[in-house]
């Protein structure tokens, strides 16, 4: 892969500033960081499981990273740095209304508006392996299995029975119930007078 530029110009980094959560210095030192692993500018599925891994170190983010990648907004199969960081800002630091989007966006992976229960219970299934036994025992300490966690929260959301869920009625079962996005919690951020580092996947693809 050829090398991408060792600056952000001020546009893309104005750019940056104003769709993301972070600060300008925060923004330079993600991208000295993205560009020892990725000194093409762009990351790979490949590279972007490692990322998944430094967040969530405790479990296997194969899965989850194969429905992340669908921050890939422009589908070229690969995320460039303002993608990346967009993606960041949402996780990292968003409003909860916006993970709630990128919560639903996750779910819905034909992008056609609806949840349907076996879409549920793929995510359900890819964030118990992300986040390991024992996050999954904090979060959930009675014990539910992937498929039952799946099938309380998709009847908790479906009120009308149509076996679909749409985003509004997902927004309204979360507002009542916020433990129902537990899961979705990081489990730590970079603190921003700290490098940000990539944690190596064993036996990555």
């Amino acid at each position: 892969m050829g090398h991408h530029k060792s600056k952000l110009s001020p546009e893309e980094l104005t750019a940056i500033v104003n769709s993301t959560e972070f600060t300008e210095a925060e923004i330079r030192q993600w991208y000295k960081s993205f560009l020892k692993d990725c000194p093409s500018g762009i990351l790979s599925k490949k590279e972007f499981k490692r990322y998944c891994s430094g967040f969530f170190s405790s479990g296997d983010p194969t899965d989850y990273a194969e429905r992340a990648f669908s921050f890939d907004t422009n589908q070229n199969g690969t995320i460039d740095f303002r993608e990346f960081m967009c993606a960041l800002s949402v996780t990292a630091r968003g409003t909860f209304d916006q993970k709630l989007k990128w919560a639903f966006r996750m779910y819905d992976r034909d992008n056609d508006g609806h949840v349907t229960k076996s879409e549920m219970e793929e995510m359900i299934k890819a964030i118990y392996k992300l986040i390991g036994d024992r996050r999954i025992q904090e979060v959930l300490p009675n014990r539910l299995t992937a498929q039952q966690r799946a099938d309380q929260i998709f009847s908790k959301m479906d009120k009308d029975g149509d076996e679909n869920i749409t985003l509004e009625e997902f927004k309204i079962a979360v507002s009542q119930d916020p433990s129902l996005v537990l899961l979705f919690q990081d489990e730590k951020e970079t603190p921003s007078n700290e490098e940000p580092k990539i944690k190596e996947e064993p036996g990555a693809m």
